[in-house]
């Protein structure tokens, strides 16, 4: 069946699968009208700006997606561990167990990046902003939390790099579960438990 375009928002799922495949660079208007069924006329009719506008919506839709269902559970939940855990179950579904690029990784890496450079940087940041908040309020130091945050959303990155150039989904998986590890609480040790490791370390240390 043909697609059915009735309105702007309707076109943004298929351009940005343009975009992932072809980089901001690659999309030409005809690949573009290609995917949404859609010719030039109609498209200048949704997308004044052209190929730039169609991008910047792009990117916005993404970013209410990874507000509404990560960035904001991140720093409002109550329950910081089970927010973060939701974050990486999320992360899966996205980005479809490592077979879907990240479009706003795509253009971060490309000749378009500082034309969308505020959505990108923004993106990047509220991610470690965010995870790095949960991980605050689950019971870690402030500066580790964020070198974890950071280690976290650049591991996810480089992982669907990865996972796209080994045509090995199985990549992703991994790195994400070692991650998930990284994140949960450390047991807590007993006092008594800590008093006895530490007089052992003060006798070997002897």
């Amino acid at each position: 069946m043909p697609r059915i375009i009735a309105e702007r928002a309707d076109t943004l799922p298929a351009i940005a699968e343009v975009f992932r495949e072809y980089g901001y660079e690659g999309a030409s208007l005809a690949l573009i009208g290609k995917a949404t069924g859609l010719g030039k006329g109609s498209l200048y009719h949704f997308f004044p700006g052209g190929k730039e506008e169609m991008a910047s919506a792009v990117l916005a839709e993404i970013d209410g997606w990874f507000e509404t269902h990560m960035f904001g559970p991140l720093r409002d939940s109550r329950e910081p561990e089970r927010a973060i855990e939701t974050m990486f179950d999320s992360v899966e579904s996205y980005f479809r167990s490592g077979r879907r690029v990240c479009l706003v990784g795509v253009i971060a890496l490309g000749d378009a990046r500082e034309r969308f450079a505020q959505p990108v940087s923004g993106y990047f940041k509220r991610w470690v902003d965010a995870l790095a908040d949960a991980l605050v309020r689950s019971g870690r130091d402030r500066l580790p939390a964020r070198a974890l945050a950071e280690e976290v959303v650049a591991g996810i990155q480089g992982a669907i790099v990865l996972a796209r150039a080994l045509d090995d989904p199985g990549a992703f998986g991994r790195t994400v579960t070692a991650l998930r590890v990284k994140t949960r609480p450390e047991p807590k040790v007993s006092r008594a438990a800590s008093r006895t490791r530490d007089r052992s370390h003060t006798r070997r240390q002897g």
